[in-house]
């Protein structure tokens, strides 16, 4: 036995379909009658609706995408109050406790709710009512 006589085993290839020799699938071959679609390299792009105007032109354009947007992870004071036995809380604890799902995404705090312990909080934004919040408990704010 050599590389000369090797072949596949009986049936486990099917022979290509031969069109256009007469027979089932001869003269236009399964094509149709003239046209684009009859002849060989008929191309067309995935969108192409045979002409009718197409519906990413039918359709108005609408707003704008701002690729520099930076999406927080959002956090409320209600949150951090609800945090037990920590005094320092950054994006590692957040996570660790549920609140944040990513630790490498920006976190911003919200000042919805209470907040009646001292806390020292480290995060990427902090809004106007967050930080009286915070300050007002005796904790501190730190921006990274």
């Amino acid at each position: 036995m050599n590389l000369s006589n090797l072949k596949y085993a009986a049936g486990s290839r099917k022979n290509r379909k031969k069109v256009g020799r007469g027979g089932a699938h001869g003269k236009q071959s399964t094509r149709g009658h003239k046209g684009q679609h009859s002849r060989s390299g008929a191309n067309f792009r995935p969108w192409f609706q045979g002409g009718q105007m197409p519906i990413q032109r039918q359709l108005p354009k609408r707003g704008f995408n701002r690729p520099q947007r930076v999406e927080f992870q959002v956090v409320n004071v209600a949150d951090l109050e609800a945090i037990k036995g920590v005094e320092e809380i950054t994006a590692a604890v957040l996570v660790e406790k549920g609140l944040v799902s990513k630790k490498n995404r920006p976190v911003k705090v919200l000042g919805f709710g209470k907040l009646t312990r001292k806390l020292t909080v480290t995060a990427n934004a902090f809004s106007k009512s967050a930080i009286e919040k915070i300050e007002g408990a005796g904790g501190r704010t730190n921006k990274l």
